[in-house]
Parts: C-alpha cells; sequence; structure tokens
C-alpha cells in the first residue's frame, strides 16, 4: 500500500470529520476501491480511526463554544444503543449487501444536502 496514498486519504477523512460530517464517508469507500478491503475491515478501520480524530474535533468545536451539552445524554445513549444494534446487524449481513447499503445510505444523505435549502 502506497504510505503517501494513505496519509492523503486520513488527511481528507480528518479534514470531513473535523467539519463533524464525518469522514467514514470518503475513508470507506477509499479503502475498498482503491485498496481493496473488504466493507467489514474498512468499517472496522474507520470506528478505530474516529477515536482520535473525533477527540481532536470535539476538543475544537468545545473550545468555540459549539456543542450543545445539554442534549448530550440523550444522544449519546441512542449512540450506544444504535451502535450495539448497527455492528451487531453488520456482522449478519454480507459484505456486497452491507456495501450497498452504505453506498445507498450516501447516496440519500447527499442527495438529501445538495437539494435542501441553505439558512
Amino acid at each position: 500500500m502506497n504510505i503517501l496514498f494513505l496519509i492523503s486519504i486520513g488527511f481528507a477523512a480528518g479534514c470531513i470529520s473535523g467539519m463533524g460530517i464525518g469522514g467514514g464517508a470518503i475513508l470507506i469507500p477509499a479503502l475498498t476501491i482503491f485498496f481493496g478491503l473488504s466493507q467489514h475491515a474498512a468499517q472496522n478501520i474507520n470506528l478505530i480511526y474516529f477515536i482520535p480524530t473525533a477527540v481532536f474535533a470535539i476538543a475544537t468545536h468545545q473550545r468555540n463554544k459549539q456543542i450543545e451539552t445539554k442534549i448530550l445524554p440523550k444522544t449519546i445513549t441512542g449512540g450506544v444503543i444504535g451502535a450495539v444494534a448497527g455492528s451487531g446487524a453488520a456482522l449478519m449481513i454480507g459484505a456486497n449487501a452491507l456495501k450497498l447499503l452504505f453506498a445507498a445510505f450516501l447516496l440519500i444523505i447527499g442527495t438529501r444536502e445538495f437539494f435542501s435549502k441553505k439558512q
């Protein structure tokens, strides 16, 4: 694997993560398309990759007072429950189906964002 290409992918995904969008939108397709990783392996790498990038993004956004702390307990609770359910589901779904679901998710979110009215 080309180390500079991997660093470039990580950098691009980190920039997107820092904006709060989610680096997995770049990282997962790049790892599956350019490096031939399975969807499961790419998603697992994304989960590990997320930890240090999220720490720095959180620190930056907290320093700029852009985090609504009142809603954190409920969203964290939902996120933990969703993570358990989602990881269990991902283990039961085949790699091709998981790849199609992820692609559909990105397409739906991208289309929605593209056509949404700006504030």
